[in-house]
């Protein structure tokens, strides 16, 4: 019996790889599994997101969308999303992450060329995606209630956060409009460097089958408040910096960004303390306090002061000086 999840040989078969070699890639936080795929002097990578947990077809047509439009999204070789399979190009290995562990000297050229590709992506009409607006956001923010606020054992005014939200994101749904493609997950393990970004390489886009239609810092804050890497408040500073110059997207951006930054920082504590409590997945507690700082970070800034003025009242002190507490 094969040790592939079924119909694989036979999806590769009648894409023309009958036959190649396979090699499964570790996961992260999805149902989706991921294959290297060898056949010769050729290679490629296989996608399963298998029904009913995943559905491809948001991936196929997000990356027709990019490709059509500039962005440097994976070639699609086959694909089968009934049964969700996807054979597609393969980047490499060389995420931006892993390839500034090995090289921080690129740090700066790597972050400029993710804030650049950000910046002609936002040029582009936005895509026919469903729009980033109010319930999306509330339904992301919940999160934080919904899963870490029982963790933690906190009986907490869930009537007052949502209101509090909503006043805070409000005056930035007009300020969307028309919108950008929002891929909602850009950072630097879903960036490929396909070579040198101190010689212009360019940079691959994966894991966004998720998009919407919606703001312009939002897919800024989360490359430059990363959950899983540290970037440096300047250097923060600075590719904000770069992209206003660039885009010059209204005198209301940089509000909008602590926004949209304490809204996505909120909903990853929430996400992480998911996994672990519904998942088994411990290893995403130890992010926490990453997230957790760039959220009191954002709270800071007075477009945040009616969300500030919750977590004051319903947050203890004691686990916000701690980086959001011990989760059990």
């Amino acid at each position: 019996m094969s040790e592939w999840p079924e119909g694989l040989e036979e999806f590769l078969a009648e894409a023309g790889w009958g036959g190649a070699q396979i090699d499964a890639i570790p996961g992260d936080a999805s149902f989706r599994r991921y294959f290297r795929i060898r056949d010769g002097a050729r290679g490629a990578m296989l996608m399963h997101a298998p029904p009913p947990q995943e559905d491809s077809q948001p991936f196929l047509d997000v990356a027709d969308y990019l490709t059509a439009h500039g962005a440097r999204a994976p070639q699609i070789y086959a694909a089968n999303a009934a049964a969700g399979w996807v054979l597609l190009e393969d980047f490499g290995t060389d995420r931006m992450r892993d390839w500034l562990d090995d090289n921080p000297a690129g740090e700066l050229a790597a972050y400029e060329g993710a804030v650049d590709a950000l910046v002609a992506l936002h040029l582009q009409p936005a895509g026919p995606f469903a729009p980033y607006d109010m319930a999306a956001y509330q339904r992301e923010t919940g999160l934080f209630t919904e899963w870490y606020c029982p963790a933690m054992g906190l009986a907490v005014d869930q009537d007052g956060y949502r209101s509090a939200w909503e006043e805070v994101l409000a005056p930035l749904l007009t300020r969307q409009q028309p919108g950008v493609t929002v891929l909602r997950d850009y950072h630097a393990e879903n960036i490929m460097l396909l070579g040198d970004p101190r010689e212009g390489a360019p940079q691959g886009l994966i894991d966004f089958q998720d998009a919407l239609v919606g703001h312009a810092a939002y897919d800024l804050v989360s490359l430059l408040q990363d959950a899983r890497r540290d970037v440096a408040p300047e250097l923060e500073r600075a590719m904000l910096d770069r992209y206003i110059a660039a885009a010059s997207p209204g005198v209301h951006f940089e509000a909008d960004y602590a926004r949209l930054g304490a809204q996505r920082n909120a909903k990853i504590v929430g996400i992480f303390t998911r996994l672990y409590k519904r998942d088994g997945k411990p290893r995403y507690l130890e992010l926490i306090p990453r997230v957790w700082a760039l959220l009191e970070r954002d709270l800071a800034h007075p477009a945040l002061a009616p969300v500030a003025r919750w977590f004051d009242a319903n947050i203890p002190d004691a686990l916000r000086r701690s980086g959001g507490g011990t989760i059990a």
